[in-house]
């Protein structure tokens, strides 16, 4: 099939025509798109401008700048377990979101299987459409805290199954795999054959003692994942497009074939501010102010969507929640559209995630505390008026 037709088959995000339609309205309180509501660290910015000043405004190499891959070799080394080589299982790409169209393609043929829990992140399965394969969602449960399990992945494994991506902290749940789960999950890829993919974008972003564990620092499980990360979220740098992966040497070449003949390379000036970034106990620091405001924000969220009878489960990781709107009567569209038309708050409905997302909303903190405490006073007007909770 050409990706003329592929494209046919993957529809806009349903979370970009909720605000195009917010976008139009006065006074609404935008809980919906998952960016950081911090400013870049200032020093960040700065070695931004050093940058500019140094010259870093020509080609990079396709795979990144060696001063970028060499801090990410680290980084991963200290914080995450990896041994990777910088020089040929790390590489830099333009945002984390590109890596999964770019990865899957290393190796998926037509029509194989890519199991994803769900709820999940909106890109994935178009992703798995685009490199030619079929996406297979498995779902998760509430009563589980939505962490996948083995068990739920047994239930869709096929002869046809060549992946499985995985994403903790979650987006849209906020859960997170416990060690144990992970430790599971990495057997049954091995006993599978399975390449994982490994989303960690939200990893800082953890609470009540709960912690990353990233898959590929397991015995034997580097040669069969890649795992997907950047400074999107990390550094509060949504807009500044850069992410990294690590991955076994033969995905990587393939990948910065791709990257060869579609982006070039990331933008220099930007991989030199993150390069220094990477390495400033600055950054660091602001990383860890972040990570107690949204503990703040999401305690608030928390409880407030209980009281006002939402049923919802504390997330452990990223900043969104997560909460059960069915018992309302109305489905999570009805839902979201009174939400915005009536009390000028602005959600997502959980289907935008997948069917595993009907009949919850995803919420995210990360918004200033005083908007979120008027969000939750207009959302729980509004059921009130409606005598729906």
């Amino acid at each position: 099939m050409a990706l003329s037709d592929r494209l046919n088959l993957v529809n806009p995000s349903e979370i970009r025509k909720l605000f195009d339609l917010a976008a139009g309205m006065e006074d609404v309180i935008s809980l919906g798109i998952g960016e950081p509501d911090f400013d870049t660290p200032e020093h960040i910015k700065d070695y931004t401008k050093e940058a500019l000043d140094k010259g870093y405004t020509h080609y990079g190499p396709n795979a990144g700048l060696p001063m970028l891959r060499e801090a990410v070799a680290k980084k991963l080394k200290e914080q995450n377990g990896i041994d990777a080589d910088p020089k040929s299982e790390i590489m830099i790409t333009v945002g984390a979101n590109q890596a999964f169209l770019m990865g899957l393609s290393t190796f998926l043929r037509d029509n194989e299987e890519v199991l994803i829990p769900g709820p999940m992140f909106v890109s994935y399965a178009p992703a798995v459409i685009l490199a030619g394969g079929k996406p297979v969602e498995v779902p998760t449960y509430e009563e589980n805290e939505f962490r996948l399990s083995v068990d739920d992945l047994e239930k869709h494994v096929s002869d046809r199954t060549r992946a499985l991506i995985i994403n903790s902290p979650n987006n849209p749940t906020g859960a997170v795999l416990t060690k144990k789960d992970v430790e599971e999950i990495a057997d049954f890829a091995v006993e599978h054959d399975l390449i994982v993919l490994s989303d960690e974008v939200y990893e800082h972003f953890v609470y009540d003692g709960a912690r990353n564990h990233s898959i590929a620092s397991l015995d034997g499980m580097f040669e069969r994942t890649i795992t997907i990360n950047g400074f999107s979220k990390t550094f509060a740098m949504t807009g500044w497009r850069l992410g990294f992966v690590a991955a076994p040497a033969w995905i990587i070449e393939r990948m910065v074939r791709f990257q060869m003949y579609n982006a070039t390379c990331p933008v220099t000036f930007v991989q030199y501010a993150a390069a220094k970034a990477l390495e400033d106990e600055r950054s660091w620091k602001a990383v860890e102010e972040m990570r107690r405001e949204y503990d703040r924000r999401r305690n608030l969220v928390w409880k407030r969507l209980n009281e006002m009878g939402l049923p919802t489960v504390k997330p452990r990781g990223a900043f969104y929640i997560f909460p059960r709107i069915r018992d309302t009567g109305l489905t999570d569209h009805e839902f979201s559209e009174l939400m915005l038309k009536e009390a000028k708050v602005a959600v997502v409905p959980g289907s935008a995630f997948g069917k595993a997302g009907e009949g919850y909303i995803r919420i995210s903190y990360a918004t200033a505390y005083e908007k979120l405490e008027e969000a939750m006073d207009r959302m729980e007007n509004v059921l009130k008026e409606k005598g729906l909770v």
